[in-house]
């Protein structure tokens, strides 16, 4: 075999530029959580040594971070002054909570994937999948940091708008179901805003609902339940709004569960898919996007969905024609696409 010296060149950069960011990615949780980013962003451009201070580290450890960071340009170094800063597209993607770029949140999740390598591993040869309860405990609250900051930007303001006639029923008192609702912060993002509607919010890992429930107790709201429960065996209870919320693609049988939701429904009543923005064919999804995606399908939704019974699972690549087609095939007959940002896309149906 012949190695053409410049495709291999090519190859070996692109690799040891994944290397770094693999390997920084632990740093960005590190900076993260001692505050490092929020107060260049607040008090930059700053030395190691003022940093250190600010945030009570230790000057030395502070300034390899920082090498660290600059070099995966997360921050700024000026070697005039030895100083670092933030840009505020640098800002908005690491240090502002605020944002709707926000992404720090997602490095957590990522971490927790590397300590689940053994049990997919081994999934690879069993074939029996692996349940959302095998994972790393980090993994849930991960996600819930992601995605709960995610609803927060755009559950409001544009999803739950895009859907017809929907913000007037949950105005007005309407009848709410959340599959898959995981720690509840979606559940109870929206029972803040619609205090006349009542919601349930259900999903099948007991740790999650056992966890939503104290977030329900602290929260002193009286318009939720959350309920252990698998999504076909969510009761009936003619509702106005059902919701699934990134979790839609990791179930078992999804069209007995798209069925199933047609008849939970009231006849008027909508169900509103957020899934993963994604093409409908593998070529246009071989993007960094697309990239990431496959490789937390692969961790995550492609074995939960297997542990469940569905060799055939949807993934998180699932693309819109593919849901669409589970969506007719379980009885819906109206589908739309109603909303789309740079990660997600919202799916409207109806009877």
């Amino acid at each position: 075999m012949t190695l053409d010296e410049n495709k291999l060149n090519d190859l070996m950069a692109k690799t040891v530029a994944d290397m770094g960011a693999a390997a920084s990615g632990v740093l960005v949780i590190i900076g993260d959580r001692l505050g490092l980013f929020a107060a260049i962003a607040e008090r930059g451009p700053l030395s190691s040594r003022k940093l250190a201070e600010i945030t009570g580290t230790k000057e030395r450890m502070v300034r390899e971070w920082l090498a660290a960071m600059a070099a995966s340009e997360y921050v700024t170094y000026d070697p005039t002054t030895e100083r670092f800063e933030m840009t505020p597209e640098q800002v908005a993607l690491l240090a502002d909570q605020g944002s709707p770029f926000f992404l720090a949140s997602v490095f957590p999740t990522i971490a927790a994937l590397y300590k689940d390598e053994p049990v997919v591993s081994a999934a690879f040869h069993h074939g029996m999948g692996v349940g959302w309860s095998e994972h790393d405990a980090g993994l849930f609250h991960g996600t819930e940091r992601f995605f709960g900051h995610v609803y927060e930007n755009f559950m409001l303001p544009s999803w739950l708008p895009s859907l017809e006639n929907v913000m007037e029923k949950l105005s007005r008192g309407g009848k709410i179901a959340d599959i898959g609702c995981g720690h509840g912060a979606s559940t109870l993002l929206m029972a803040r805003s619609f205090p006349q509607s009542s919601f349930l919010g259900f999903d099948a890992h007991a740790e999650s609902i056992h966890l939503a429930r104290q977030r329900l107790k602290e929260s002193g709201l009286k318009n939720v339940i959350f309920q252990q429960c698998e999504a076909l065996a969510v009761p009936p209870g003619s509702y106005d709004l059902v919701v699934f919320l990134d979790s839609f693609h990791e179930m078992g049988n999804p069209v007995g569960i798209a069925g199933h939701v047609k008849d939970l429904l009231s006849p008027a009543g909508t169900l509103m898919l957020v899934e993963q923005k994604a093409a409908d064919r593998l070529e246009d999804n071989l993007h960094p996007a697309g990239r990431m995606g496959y490789s937390f399908s692969t961790m995550i939704c492609v074995p939960g969905a297997i542990s469940q019974g569905d060799e055939d699972a949807l993934g998180a690549q699932a693309g819109l024609l593919r849901l669409a087609d589970i969506l007719r095939a379980g009885g819906f007959t109206r589908i739309r696409k109603t909303f789309e940002t740079a990660f997600h896309m919202v799916i409207e149906a109806k009877r």
